[in-house]
């Protein structure tokens, strides 16, 4: 069989895809002025002059910063058909994501590691990267946010397991506080065939 570059997207196309709404989760509506305000008085209450030129702007600008880092960007939630019968790991390790921490607004970055064990359907692998994004882009706690994804994937895919592991590095701790730059929170959750110790689960970071 001879493969040309304009056969390749029906050779790569699904059967049967199905998109899907995004997951329901709470939006909050950012008010870009009142938050603009807020900020320009807690400089004041900081004993900062916001007239000072370098500051004449920041009040936009940690406005604008806060309201990108909390708005996921839009996507397309689209499943597949496992029409192979796939039963083996789907795992994508080391996806980067960066979130806020609920209780100082400081940021906390790290990676995911997110795999499954399909059943009827399957998900391309960047909406696993898409997935953290859009709960992470949120005030979190790292527990919580563990959960999160998990609880997506299972409601999304019904799959046979489900493991989501996060490492992260938080600001909070880092730059106040105890001050232990460099030192890693992992939390983990595993559903289904993953639950238990065993040669797929020890495919994820431990």
């Amino acid at each position: 069989m001879s493969i040309t570059s304009a056969s390749l997207p029906d050779l790569l196309a699904f059967d049967d895809p199905e998109t899907l709404a995004a997951p329901a989760i709470a939006a909050p509506e950012i008010d870009l002025p009142r938050a603009q305000a807020a900020i320009a008085e807690f400089l004041r209450a900081l004993g900062r002059d916001e007239t000072d030129p370098h500051l004449l702007d920041t009040p936009r600008r940690v406005a604008a910063a806060y309201a990108e880092m909390l708005t996921p960007r839009e996507t397309s939630w689209t499943t597949f058909p496992n029409d192979d019968g796939y039963q083996g790991l789907v795992l994508v390790k080391d996806i980067p994501f960066h979130s806020l921490c609920q209780h100082h607004l400081l940021p906390f970055r790290g990676v995911a590691h997110v795999g499954y064990l399909p059943g009827e359907r399957l998900f391309g692998l960047s909406k696993l990267a898409r997935g953290v994004e859009l709960f992470s882009r949120d005030l979190q706690v790292q527990e919580r946010l563990t959960q999160q994804v998990a609880d997506w994937l299972e409601d999304t895919l019904a799959p046979r397991g489900v493991g989501v592991v996060m490492e992260a590095e938080h600001m909070c701790m880092s730059l106040r506080g105890v001050q232990t730059s460099g030192t890693l929170t992992r939390t983990s959750v595993f559903t289904g065939l993953l639950s238990d110790a065993g040669p797929l689960r020890g495919q994820f970071p431990h």
